[in-house]
């Protein structure tokens, strides 16, 4: 997959693609939908995606709470594995943020990548203030030569998938109502970093990872299938996930342990992808280590009976 992050600066091979455009965050099955429209739309041009980075909701509050349920690495990974071929990853800034609706269609679309047919979802806004829409799309299209689909919003339990319904459901601890928007399990991928060993001391050495920039889901301890996707170690296991501050020993900073089953080695650097499953229970202080470590072995034995129903 060849990504694209200046529209005034794109070769040829890059241009007449057929585009799905959005923020896609999840990747969700509302997303895949708009991708399979564009797939559609011209089987025989390249199949892209364009959007935007970073999100333009992180541009236009960077104090705002983390939101994202993937990071930009995450979402590429995500997007390819999905057939996609041209990743348009349009630098946002003052200058495209400023851009009115009808700019972007020409300078952007048009003239810019070049692109032959877009795809956007019904609830589709563009341009300075969010100005333009999805009708206003179609009317620009067939001013600059570019045609345009318009997806219907898919509906989950008589709600439309979002992203929004996805946090929502994250927060609650319901990964099951997550992977059924996403059609996929809701994962957290990042590199292992050093931690304070104090699993290892307990007898569940754990891979660390941040968690820093991304929507927090409830914070509590989960049943996860991990995927270590680099190194000597790579492959997929099954694992229990703790998600929080550890409040037993005094922790402030959010991050994500997992504990790999049936698993011997060192995997710092590597690259992991936890995917969150089932949600077990809270975060608890309890009233020593040996009841702390009674409940992560309950923790374990529930998690390998969840997992090995899949």
């Amino acid at each position: 997959m060849r990504i694209v992050r200046d529209y005034e600066f794109v070769e040829v091979q890059d241009r007449g693609a057929t585009v799905a455009i959005g923020n896609f965050d999840g990747v969700h099955l509302g997303h895949q939908s708009v991708i399979e429209l564009a797939r559609k739309a011209a089987p025989e041009a390249p199949l892209g995606v364009m959007t935007f980075e970073p999100h333009p909701r992180e541009y236009f509050a960077p104090d705002a709470p983390p939101f994202r349920l993937m990071r930009a690495e995450t979402r590429a990974h995500r997007l390819e594995k999905l057939g996609v071929k041209r990743l348009y990853e349009l630098n946002f800034n003052t200058a495209l943020s400023s851009l009115s609706p009808e700019e972007f269609a020409r300078d952007v679309i048009a003239e810019g990548l070049g692109l032959a047919h877009v795809v956007v979802g019904a609830d589709f806004c563009f341009g300075k203030g969010r100005a333009g829409n999805a009708v206003d799309l179609q009317r620009f299209g067939a001013q600059y030569g570019f045609g345009v689909t318009i997806a219907p919003l898919m509906e989950y339990s008589e709600h439309a998938v979002s992203s929004t319904a996805i946090r929502n459901a994250l927060s609650e601890g319901r990964p099951a109502d997550a992977k059924e928007m996403l059609g996929h399990w809701h994962r957290i991928e990042g590199t292992v970093i050093g931690g304070e060993q104090r699993g290892r001391e307990l007898g569940f050495p754990t891979a660390n990872m941040s968690i820093d920039g991304l929507h927090q889901p409830r914070f509590g301890v989960y049943a996860v299938l991990v995927d270590v996707l680099d190194g000597p170690h790579e492959g997929s296991y099954f694992g229990a996930a703790s998600i929080g501050v550890r409040p037993m020993f005094g922790g402030e900073v959010p991050n994500i342990e997992t504990f790999l089953f049936d698993f011997s080695g060192d995997l710092y650097g590597a690259t992991l992808s936890v995917g969150l499953v089932a949600f077990l229970r809270p975060e608890l202080k309890f009233d020593g280590l040996d009841a702390l470590i009674e409940q992560m072995d309950a923790d374990c034995t529930k998690s390998r009976e969840i997992l090995a129903a899949l």
